[in-house]
Order: C-alpha cells, then structure tokens, then sequence
C-alpha cells in the first residue's frame, strides 16, 4: 500500500462480506482509512468507518465515494434471479460514481476461466463486471480467483457440508473438474498487495493457491481431514438443474446461487498467468492448510 493511498480514506464495497471483512481488518492494521460501504451502516461492526451505499442505487454512491483515493468493488447478485443484469447495472453506476469522485484504483474480485471455453453465465458476467468498472477511466486492478476457502464463504460451505452430511456421494461429471483453490487469508493479502502498487494498475492478475486439484480430490482430501470416508461415483447423466436441487437437499446454500455456482463447476479454473507472484510474492497456503483453518475458525479456535 503506497503513502498516496494512505493519506485517502480507501472505500469497500461488499466490506461486510466473507472476504470484505477480512480484507478491512487487514487494511486498517496497515493504517490505512477505511470507509466500508454497507445498506445498513447502523449494523456494521468491527474496524473501519461504515458509509451508507448501495450499488443498486446509484444516487447513494457519490456520497460514499466522496475523498476516496482507492475503492474495492466486492460485490455480487449470485442470489438475484437476473444477476448478470444487476451486476452490470451495479458495475456501471459504480464506474461512473467512481471517476466522478476522483478515485485513482478500482480494485475488483473477479473469476478465474480460460476466456476460449463456453464460460458460464456466472463466469460471463465476472468478464464483464471487469470491463463496466473501468468504462469511465479509472484504472482497474482485476484479481481473478477460482474457490476460495474460508469459514462462511458460499463454495467452501457446499464442499465442506457435502463432506459432513453425506455417507457417500453420487456426483456429476463436474467433480472430474480441475480447480485451483485458494485460502482466503492469501487472497486478502493479495488484494492489500495490490493496493496503490504501480505495477498492478490497470492489469488483471490470475490467483491461486499452491495445489491444482479435481472437485473429487478437494472433498476426499476435506474428508480425510476429518476422518470420513466418502466414496464418489460420477453419474454422468446428472444435469446442473439436478445438482442444484440435490445440492439444496444436502446443505443450506440457497438454491439460486447453488445453481449458478455448480453451472460454473463444468469450466476448469486454474490459473496459466502467475505474474501476480512477482507483484505481490509470498508463501501461499497448501489447500490441506487452508481446510484446517476454515475448520478451526468455524469451531472458533483461531
């Protein structure tokens, strides 16, 4: 993070979040100003100043961006039943609120996916959130990122009560999926990394963790952590309209963002650009590690 950016108080939106709140915390340990922009204010708790904003309502942003010298855009309408229209409305009316305010960096979480497959509309929508942001001239600095994991973050909680509710598992052929899953603590580390650095304005940056895995490895190695056995059969014929409501079944992960998650699960997510390693080099978490933590955290040890 560079003196410029200290100096301006440094907006999150979607700071209340799984990775927002982390991120926050991080920021204001490094001194920076944080201002975390939520629809309740009066709620928030925790580090960091709470701006009233809300991206679906574009006459909020101004007054939540006003000083701003940088600005995280964390947000997402997975749950929405148009999402890819309210993302891309939310993006422009952020875009635009931004520049006006004078901010200097858009910092934004978006998907990991090679742009030559048949992305998903979850996947389509992050390529094009990532354009939106910058369509009024601020650099945007793009993190592109496949599962993270983390205690309460949507994905690692389907493969973790996949694991706990579960004798065995009759899967489809997603689970054959390569991914690159990621700890949430490096991906805050990243996104801090990434803050008011010359070499990341403007660029989009692929992210990690150190272990290139199928769907099928990630749950028998969340299983074998925790002393379950969990044989998988793949069933081929099992449609992402089937999954999801096999999915609602087996765990509390609302069905419209579970849907929209699983048709995403048919792209292979890893990451073919590790310059980001050179911006912002550090020891990444093995995803064994990362599971033990979101473990932990879940059970309030760390």
């Amino acid at each position: 993070m560079n003196e410029s950016h200290q100096n301006r108080p440094v907006l999150v939106a979607g700071g209340s979040g799984f990775v927002g709140r982390r991120l926050v915390a991080a920021l204001v340990e490094q001194g920076a100003d944080v201002r975390v922009m939520t629809r309740q204010p009066d709620q928030q708790r925790g580090p960091g100043s709470a701006v009233f904003g809300d991206v679906s309502k574009p006459d909020s942003l101004p007054a939540a961006l006003e000083g701003s010298g940088a600005a995280y855009y964390l947000v997402h309408s997975l749950d929405a039943e148009d999402f890819e229209k309210s993302d891309a409305r939310a993006a422009a009316a952020f875009s635009a609120a931004a520049a006006a305010a004078g901010v200097t960096q858009i910092i934004y979480l978006g998907g990991l996916g090679d742009d030559r497959d048949d992305l998903s509309a979850h996947l389509r929508s992050r390529r094009e959130v990532e354009g939106l942001l910058g369509a009024d001239g601020v650099p945007v600095t793009v993190l592109r990122a496949g599962i993270i994991v983390g205690h309460e973050g949507i994905s690692w909680e389907i493969t973790r009560q996949l694991v706990e509710h579960l004798p065995a598992m009759v899967a489809p052929r997603w689970v054959s999926t390569r991914t690159q899953p990621i700890a949430v603590d490096d991906v805050v580390r990243y996104l801090v990394g990434v803050l008011g650095n010359p070499e990341a304005i403007g660029r989009v940056f692929e992210i990690g963790g150190p272990d290139v895995l199928e769907y099928r490895e990630m749950l028998q190695r969340v299983a074998a952590i925790q002393n379950r056995p969990l044989p998988i059969v793949p069933v081929p014929l099992l449609t992402p309209g089937l999954s999801s409501l096999w999915l609602a079944l087996v765990t509390d992960v609302d069905t419209r963002t579970g849907r929209n998650l699983i048709d995403s699960m048919a792209n292979e997510v890893v990451v073919r650009d590790g310059s980001i390693t050179d911006v912002v080099p550090f020891e990444l978490t093995g995803y064994d590690d990362a599971v033990r933590h979101a473990l932990e955290e879940r059970k309030g040890l760390r």
